[in-house]
């Protein structure tokens, strides 16, 4: 009996951390979904607040900005279910909710993992946030000003060339691009990862290296994977900026273990 209480102690504390995360997460994502941003001018200042507009949202004008920026002239975006639109909204609100809460959600697993670390552990957790959180970002970026308007326009192009109407409804529209955004904001931690596993002695810096070969073979297969088209291009697209990344961690590895 005695054993089991530090494991239900662990257990409920996991708990309240992941009831501060999805409460963070839920409140920002009703406040995108319900909620938009308007503008006063008072004297030469502008003042930005708050505003209740279901159908104009915050999560809406991101949708809009996304068709903007991403959809191919000629495609159009088209609803064949009352519920499509509203769902893809709902998604939006939950992934900004994600994105603007990454801060209460790093706070939380901090605090929940902070007493199993020695203070040597703590520090290096503390230094990679700030190169992860950018990389993270460099590759949600590289995926919407890239590949995903590249994808876009490439796959849309056969059609385009025997004459065919070209439509996406709204919800592929937005499980796409927000696929592409996280898996390539995800991916790009691959340096941070090698270096983690290298500091902690789990692997060699000399590993990556001696593996570089699979690595490669690896990466193309994610990016076959990731990417809907077989033509091969925008597999390559995927995979060598990943293979670079790779080529990244294993040198900053290596500098880190010396």
């Amino acid at each position: 009996m005695e054993e089991r209480k530090p494991i239900l102690r662990y257990i409920d504390e996991l708990r309240v951390r992941l009831i501060y995360v999805l409460v963070t997460i839920g409140g920002i994502a009703i406040f995108c979904f319900t909620f938009n941003i308007g503008e006063a001018r008072l004297s030469e200042y502008v003042i930005f607040y708050p505003y209740p507009d279901l159908f104009n949202s915050i999560s809406a004008t991101v949708l809009n900005k996304l068709r903007y920026d991403l959809l191919p002239e000629g495609v159009k975006i088209i609803q064949v279910t009352p519920s499509q639109a509203i769902s893809a909204e709902i998604y939006i609100s939950i992934f900004l909710g994600i994105l603007f809460g990454m801060p209460m959600i790093i706070y939380q697993f901090g605090k929940f993992v902070a007493p199993a670390l020695y203070s040597h552990e703590k520090k290096m957790i503390a230094k990679i946030v700030l190169p992860s959180t950018f990389l993270f970002v460099a590759g949600c970026m590289f995926s919407y000003y890239m590949l995903t308007p590249f994808t876009l326009i490439f796959l849309y192009k056969y059609g385009f060339a025997i004459g065919a109407e070209t439509f996406i409804t709204i919800d592929e529209f937005v499980s796409f691009v927000s696929l592409f955004t996280c898996a390539f904001g995800l991916a790009f931690q691959l340096p941070i990862i090698m270096v983690l596993l290298s500091s902690v002695n789990v692997v060699e810096p000399k590993f990556w290296r001696d593996n570089f070969r699979i690595a490669v073979f690896l990466l193309c297969v994610f990016g076959a994977v990731i990417t809907p088209d077989g033509s091969g291009i925008t597999m390559f697209m995927v995979a060598l900026p990943m293979i670079a990344l790779y080529v990244a961690g294993y040198m900053l590895a290596r500098r880190k273990v010396k």
